[in-house]
């Protein structure tokens, strides 16, 4: 039974895989030309008149926050896409019937976010090289801080996919609440730049632990502690875990 699990887990791995990478220029390659406007317009231009944050140059400060925006954003599309494409097309009732395990099914659509969101982030890095020289304090904290939040947003993803009844119902939270989230994250600014009580409004996103552990892998330095970053990761993919989980389990949404 366990082989005939993995069978299936594989089957939606390279399914997830393959939808992204067949149609590469418009899951991979936009999100990097994005990027490379932001390393040229906030990194070059106007970064040489802010000067050093915290020792580095602004465009050495900012790279590990746009890196982690790619990943993101690519993360959470890639499933809230895939998953509720399926549910329209009613290819979700195959599975739904299938003695298939509900935490095979989630593991494999999160495993395909996770795949799209860490291919963006190393052609992000890439891209990043040729404006600023390369820089990691941490490999260790790097690898685990990007892996958890594409966790995350690929949970995110497949939450607002159960939730969403119409196409525009995917769109609506990245506009409304992702893109606020992240830009108040701390990917173009320091904490301690704010005031002491928008400081601690600031603590409330959730991003901003995310952009401080990955900036504290690259530069050592950060804006909230390693280990509340990380317990704010794990604790967040738990509950959305159980709630994907609940849900799909009941059929919320998925079942007409």
């Amino acid at each position: 039974m366990t082989h005939l699990y993995w069978v299936a887990l594989k089957s939606i791995w390279d399914k997830e895989i393959n939808r992204f990478a067949r149609i590469w220029v418009q899951t991979l390659v936009p999100p990097v030309i994005t990027m490379t406007l932001y390393f040229i317009i906030f990194g070059s231009l106007i970064g040489s008149r802010i000067g050093n944050m915290h020792g580095f140059t602004y465009m050495q400060f900012i790279v590990p926050g746009l890196i982690m925006m790619a990943v993101i954003t690519n993360a959470y599309a890639n499933v809230a896409s895939s998953f509720f494409s399926a549910k329209f097309q009613r290819n979700i009732e195959e599975l739904l019937v299938a003695p298939v395990p509900t935490h095979i099914i989630i593991a494999g659509y999160v495993g395909g976010g996770v795949a799209r969101g860490i291919c963006v982030g190393i052609l992000v890095t890439a891209v990043s090289l040729f404006f600023v020289p390369f820089h990691v304090h941490s490999w260790l904290i790097v690898a685990i801080t990007l892996l958890l939040t594409a966790i995350l947003f690929s949970l995110a993803g497949l939450l607002n996919a159960v939730f969403a009844r119409t196409f525009d119902d995917i769109s609506l939270i990245p506009t409304f609440v992702l893109t606020p989230l992240t830009y108040l994250g701390g990917v173009f600014y320091s904490l301690t730049l704010l005031p002491p009580f928008w400081q601690t409004v600031s603590k409330l996103n959730p991003v901003v632990y995310m952009i401080s552990g990955f900036r504290y892998g690259f530069l050592a330095i950060n804006d909230v502690s390693l280990v509340l970053t990380l317990s704010v990761l794990i604790g967040f993919i738990v509950l959305f875990y159980l709630l994907v989980w609940t849900l799909i389990q009941r059929g919320r949404g998925l079942r007409s």
